[in-house]
């Protein structure tokens, strides 16, 4: 997907959970618009959302898929998989692919049925499981080379923070769409989603 928006998000499979990172500044055309935007959206206690492209496609995705999940969970009386958490998003956006919306997007969470899982998304709902990492937005060149160089199978939580730190600042260093006054930090682990906000002196 061309990335026109200005961000940059990235997503870390490890051996004990996933990590999700994303700066804060949020631009609109050469205007700082925002260097306080939340990136990281709660879909549910267990599986969190990347996003970048634009704010209303992205709150609006949001909100429709906090109230889906919840309906599936009154409905069923379980919680539902990261996997088909991604698949009813993916057919959202495949559904509006004539007059999409601009976004792109990381889904990651835990289920009792597959452990932890981490999914990109475009715009027309095209849907890639990531078995390592990923990233997102006008920074995702910059982010991948870092994410390339340190990420190692082996990883725990704590290096996976530590490998999303140095590549979301490495993209708000050289990408223009990128920065604001800090990094959004999500950890998801088997007892939930633990977001953070690393701000920057």
């Amino acid at each position: 997907m061309e990335n026109r928006k200005g961000t940059t998000t990235v997503g870390i499979m490890c051996k004990n959970g996933v990590i999700l990172a994303a700066e804060k500044k949020s631009t609109l055309g050469y205007l700082v618009a925002s260097k306080e935007t939340q990136k990281i959206v709660k879909l549910s206690d267990y599986i969190a959302m990347t996003t970048a492209g634009s704010v209303g496609d992205n709150q609006l995705l949001a909100r429709i898929m906090r109230s889906e999940i919840k309906l599936f969970e009154i409905e069923t009386g379980r919680k539902i998989s990261v996997r088909a958490a991604t698949t009813l998003l993916s057919n959202i956006l495949q559904a509006y692919k004539f007059f999409p919306f601009w976004v792109q997007l990381l889904i990651a969470g835990y289920d009792e049925y597959e452990g932890f899982k981490l999914f990109s998304l475009d715009m027309v709902g095209g849907v890639e499981e990531e078995k390592e990492y990923s990233a997102t937005g006008s920074g995702m060149p910059i982010a991948l080379g870092v994410l390339e160089a340190l990420y190692s199978k082996d990883i725990d939580i704590e290096k996976g923070k530590e490998i999303a730190i140095k590549a979301i600042k490495a993209s708000m260093e050289r990408d223009i769409g990128s920065g604001g006054r800090g990094i959004d930090i999500a950890k998801i682990t088997e007892k939930g989603i633990d977001i953070e906000t690393i701000i920057f002196k």
